[in-house]
């Protein structure tokens, strides 16, 4: 009698343990999962089962996954994250997360205690291989995110969205971001060769700048200007390229757009920079910055970047692009988020709207 007490036992439990299992797998089929994506290293990705503790490795992930909902979701931040004043005011809790990501490594024992269940990274992370094995052998997914062309952003916005479960919200914003790319495509087509302007992009630093293989080189070009950069060799430090200032005074832009609060003021003020065409014009402005800095190489606001530097290029063509308007829209419908009219001045003027680097 006692050994059929124990197989009844073991037989209830085995029921149970099953019954829970096909519990698990109905509830994970019935959301969508699990889900494969293809990363942008070409490997594919499988999550089994909908995730709740996001970490996001790279400040572009954590603006996509805030966008698309699951902001209270994230668990761990890279310090750029930590950065944006318009972000961290929305979600306070960014700014005391943990940051576990530093230089291309992560601290593994750190982001093992925020209980991560998905890890969004940048390629130099993904190519630590002493990272990406202890990743694997704590099964722990990471999925690695990088872009060189709106078309490539986009395809990073879906498998963002396919992977925590938001697959309608990042489907809402392509539609979006393809339809504002679209409508000023459309008329710079019309505007003649001999009316082009030619400009000059500063990416955070004063001498760095585009190459034709990225990300600004791509919205910049929909705007009908000419990036005076994108032919020209330039200086390669990873994945930044730099010209000289000698290089710059060949170009001799008729107008400069900065993306670094204090940039274009340098521009303005110093000797060295002062025969320039468009320093002498006072033509250097500075680029708006909300959720991240308009057109970064790794920022969200692509659509705003490219309306607002078309206005601001071609104004004669553009100027029925109400910005104000435009950027009250785009967090109101895509971040929940109702700016008065001082904030977003604040973010159109662009200045002191990043807290500075940590030492």
């Amino acid at each position: 009698m006692r050994y059929y007490r124990r197989l009844l036992t073991c037989m209830v439990l085995t029921l149970l343990v099953s019954a829970l299992a096909l519990s698990a797998t109905v509830g994970a089929a019935e959301s969508g999962y699990p889900v494969t994506i293809v990363d942008s290293l070409g490997r594919e990705v499988t999550i089994s089962k909908p995730v709740s503790r996001i970490a996001c490795g790279y400040a572009y992930s954590g603006h996509v996954v805030t966008m698309l909902g699951r902001a209270e979701d994230i668990v761990a931040v890279v310090n750029g994250l930590q950065r944006d004043k318009v972000l961290t005011q929305m979600y306070p809790h960014i700014k005391d997360l943990p940051v576990p990501f530093s230089s291309g490594t992560i601290n593994i024992e750190e982001l093992l205690a925020t209980g991560a269940e998905v890890v969004f990274i940048q390629p130099d992370t993904a190519q630590n291989r002493s990272v990406t094995e202890k990743l694997d052998r704590l099964g722990i997914p990471y999925i690695t995110i990088a872009f060189t062309s709106m078309e490539e952003q986009i395809r990073t916005i879906e498998f963002i969205g396919k992977v925590i479960g938001r697959t309608a919200e990042a489907q809402r914003y392509i539609d979006y971001y393809r339809q504002k790319i679209a409508e000023i495509e459309a008329i710079a087509k019309t505007i003649p060769e001999n009316e082009r302007v030619r400009l000059y992009h500063s990416v955070n630093e004063a001498v760095r700048t585009d190459t034709r293989d990225s990300l600004p080189a791509d919205w910049i070009r929909v705007t009908g200007a000419i990036n005076v950069s994108i032919d020209s060799d330039l200086r390669i430090s990873g994945d930044k390229a730099f010209a000289t200032l000698e290089q710059i005074y060949l170009w001799d832009p008729d107008l400069i757009i900065a993306n670094e609060s204090g940039v274009p003021e340098y521009m303005l003020s110093n000797e060295q920079w002062a025969a320039l065409r468009a320093v002498k014009n006072k033509r250097v402005y500075q680029i708006p910055n909300g959720i991240s800095r308009w057109g970064h190489p790794g920022s969200l606001e692509t659509p705003l970047a490219a309306m607002w530097t078309a206005k601001l290029v071609y104004p004669d063509y553009f100027g029925h692009i109400d910005l104000h308007k435009e950027t009250k829209e785009f967090y109101a419908n895509f971040f929940n988020v109702d700016l008065t009219d001082e904030e977003v001045s604040a973010i159109l003027d662009g200045r002191g709207m990043r807290e500075p680097k940590r030492r």
